[in-house]
C-alpha cells in the first residue's frame, strides 16, 4: 500500500506540532506497534530530543504572544520537519520517492503551520489567556489522535487531515482583519518600549505634533536691541 496518505497526514501534523509527530512515530516504532516507522525515528537520542522540545512547546504554546514568537521561529522548522519525516517514511516503504514524499510533507506542513500561526495571531487580540490554553490543548490532542489513527487507518486519517486543513484555511481567511489588528498592537507595543527607554523622552517630545515650540530670546539678544 502507498505511504502517501501517511506522509500527507504526518506533514499536516508536523505543521501543528512537529516534535509531537516525531515523538509519537518513534514510540510507535520502538514499541513494535508499527513496522512503517524508520529506524532513525526510533533512536533513543531522537526520542529524548523530541520529548524535551515537545515539553518546551507545550508550555510556550499556551502563553499569549509567546506562542506567536514561537511560531515565527518554527516557520522554517516545521516544514523542514514535515519534509524530513515524509522522506524517511517513503524510504522505509519504498512505494514513493524520497523527493516526492519530502515535497508533499513539507508543503502540507507549511500550509498547516500558516493556519496555526495565523489563528494564534487572531486569538492574541483577545485580552484573556484562556483561549490560548484551550486552543493549544485542542491542537495537541488533535495531532495525537490523527497520528495514532493514521498508523492503523492511513487513508481515512489523510482525508480527515485534508478536511481540517481546508477548514483551517477558510477560517484563516475570515480572521485576516483580526490578524492585522494583532500586528498593529504588537508594533505599537514595540514603539512604546522603544520610547520608554532612557534618553528617548526628548525624542518623544519632538515627535509630538501637538508640542509647540517657542523661540527663547537670551539676555544678550535684548542687550543688542
Amino acid at each position: 500500500m502507498s505511504v502517501l496518505p501517511l506522509v500527507f497526514t504526518s506533514g499536516w501534523a508536523s505543521g501543528v506540532n512537529a516534535y509531537a509527530v516525531v515523538l509519537l512515530l518513534g514510540v510507535f516504532g520502538a514499541t513494535g506497534l508499527s513496522d512503517d516507522v524508520p529506524e532513525t525515528l526510533q533512536r533513543p537520542e531522537v526520542l529524548v530530543a523530541a520529548g524535551v522540545l515537545f515539553l518546551c512547546e507545550a508550555v510556550a504554546d499556551k502563553i499569549p504572544y509567546v506562542d506567536s514568537a514561537w511560531d515565527s521561529v518554527h516557520t522554517v522548522v516545521r516544514p523542514v520537519a514535515g519534509a524530513w519525516v515524509g522522506a524517511l517514511l517513503a524510504g522505509q516503504s519504498g512505494s514513493l520517492s524520497d523527493v516526492a514524499a519530502g515535497l508533499v510533507g513539507g508543503s502540507t506542513a507549511l500550509a498547516s503551520h500558516t493556519v496555526k500561526a495565523g489563528t494564534r495571531m487572531a486569538v492574541n487580540t483577545s485580552p484573556e489567556p484562556f483561549s490560548n490554553i484551550v486552543l493549544s490543548l485542542a491542537e495537541d490532542l488533535g495531532v495525537a489522535g490523527i497520528v495514532t489513527f493514521a498508523m492503523f487507518h492511513p487513508t481515512a486519517a489523510a482525508i480527515i487531515a485534508g478536511l481540517l486543513l481546508a477548514a483551517g484555511l477558510v477560517v484563516l481567511y475570515f480572521l485576516i482583519s483580526r490578524i492585522r489588528r494583532f500586528r498593529r498592537r504588537r508594533a505599537q507595543r514595540r514603539e512604546e518600549r522603544r520610547l520608554s527607554r532612557p534618553g528617548t523622552r526628548g525624542l518623544r517630545r519632538r515627535a509630538d505634533p501637538n508640542c509647540q515650540w517657542r523661540p527663547i530670546k537670551s539676555q544678550a539678544w535684548h542687550g543688542l536691541r
